[in-house]
């Protein structure tokens, strides 16, 4: 077998310090990096992740504990790093993570062009990174502009094969570590670095430490036990999509289809490569494919993982063009991520308008210092009416596993995470909501079917309705 393809092809020539590449390609990077992420600071929120992930951080910041009193199904990375900015700007607003954000959008494709350039040339160095900032706005915009986990989980994901690259092993174990604290899923990266660390012992062994010790750290930071429940075992229920599937596969194939249109320009090139390049990229790939099926649940938002790799196999593919074919597709791939710019200026959020409503009756029904509970899947409703939840469990999904994108089965108490109404129940005898806000509307997880939620209900009276949300309060 012809080892060039067992291989990461290598630049043409090697990369000069100081040769003022990267004085000219940054700003460039930054500029776009910018330009498509303008939509992300539109609206106040994106989607129900930065409304959890704000709720969360502000819980945090008045003395909450992670995995114990303030708890999701996701390592601790971005809940941290939400609380980071929200101690230094202020938590009223998510522009200082949106800004975040950026960088993380910007430091990727930094990382995805320097790994270019070392293997192809400067000119594959400077079309690896704007693809990839092009690429990665293809999604349904509440998708591509919200400051997720897998937002932050790219750069990590980059580096890592940034790191294996220059065979720095220890580090690259490092980078998969973070990876994974960022989202489980960024895990995946691993499989391309162990192509490319080989038999190496050495390697392999430096590659493990990396990658356990921030793990490690992270839970001892954390609650050992309760790190391991949330983000590993206790999510049974919702890696299924059994009574789902059709529901799923047509979320699988519309997201598949979005993130076609953005790759138009490149797709193309790749379908009809004649020879594969370096196999740990079409590994990556892969891997990242794997990751996104991963739990069966196909949000847009998991295609993003897909981009980075996606960026560099079509940089790959673009060096053996003609220049005018080359610029056809990048011109392509340019009008297209304009396509998405403008859905992501234009498109309403109509869950956010309710949301804003229902914020402002809770304001008018309760005093600053009540406690309430949101019995839907908006948690973005605690943080927008500056009220604290009365509970750890910021959303229905986590006592019914609604969350998961369920269209009905599967749906109820038997399907809680283990432990949750009893915690619930706990928490209602030791200091019971001033406002329970049934926001079912009509979903499978209404009180009508969820028998606790209903017995919880008996000492609260119907104060008002809002969009379809009716607010009962404490009769005193």
């Amino acid at each position: 077998m012809d080892a060039e393809l067992l291989a990461p092809q290598r630049s043409v020539s090697t990369p000069r310090i100081g040769d003022g590449y990267w004085r000219r390609l940054l700003p460039a990077l930054s500029l776009l990096a910018c330009l498509t992420r303008v939509p992300s600071f539109v609206h106040p929120l994106w989607n129900p992740d930065e409304g959890y992930l704000a709720v969360q951080a502000r819980m945090l910041a008045h003395g909450g504990e992670l995995y114990e009193t303030v708890v999701d199904r996701k390592p601790p990375l971005v809940p941290w790093l939400y609380q980071g900015a929200f101690a230094l700007a202020g938590s009223d607003s998510l522009v200082s993570v949106r800004l975040l954000a950026v960088l993380a959008h910007l430091l990727t494709a930094a990382l995805l062009a320097s790994l270019a350039r070392r293997r192809w040339g400067d000119t594959a160095g400077r079309t690896a990174g704007v693809l990839y900032l092009l690429i990665s706005i293809g999604l349904n915009p509440e998708d591509a502009q919200a400051a997720g986990f897998e937002v932050f989980m790219l750069p990590c994901t980059a580096a890592a094969m940034w790191c294996a690259d220059r065979r720095r092993w220890t580090a690259a174990g490092l980078a998969v570590g973070c990876a994974f604290l960022a989202k489980q899923t960024g895990g995946a990266v691993l499989l391309p670095v162990l192509w490319l660390c080989g038999a190496s012992w050495a390697g392999l062994v430096g590659l493990g430490l990396g990658a356990v010790l921030p793990v490690l750290l992270a839970a001892l930071l954390t609650d050992p036990s309760g790190f391991l429940f949330w983000t590993v075992t206790g999510s049974g229920a919702y890696a299924s999509f059994t009574g789902s599937e059709l529901h799923v596969l047509g979320r699988a194939l519309t997201n598949t289809a979005i993130l076609t249109v953005a790759c138009a320009g490149v797709l193309p090139l790749l379908v009809r490569a004649r020879r594969p390049e370096p196999k740990d990229l079409w590994l990556w790939l892969a891997a990242s494919g794997g990751a996104v099926a991963l739990g069966f649940h196909f949000f847009g938002h998991y295609y993003l993982q897909l981009t980075p790799p996606l960026a560099l196999l079509a940089t790959a593919a673009l060096r053996h063009l003609p220049r005018p074919r080359a610029m056809r597709a990048l011109i392509t791939t340019a009008c297209c991520a304009t396509l998405f710019l403008t859905w992501g200026l234009l498109t309403p959020r109509p869950e956010l308008t309710h949301a804003e409503r229902l914020a402002e009756a809770i304001g008018r029904h309760t005093a600053p210092q009540d406690r309430i509970l949101v019995w839907g899947i908006h948690p973005e409703t605690y943080w927008l009416s500056d009220r604290t939840p009365a509970t750890r469990y910021l959303t229905a999904g986590l006592l019914t596993n609604y969350s998961g994108g369920r269209d009905g089965p599967s749906v109820g108490e038997r399907y809680a995470m283990k432990g949750a109404w009893t915690t619930l129940n706990r928490e209602f005898a030791t200091d019971p909501p001033r406002l329970i806000i049934d926001d079912s509307r009509g979903k499978p997880y209404a009180p009508e079917r969820i028998r606790p939620l209903r017995r919880l209900l008996e000492g609260y009276e119907e104060v008002a309705v809002v969009d379809g949300a009716v607010l009962h309060a404490r009769v005193r």
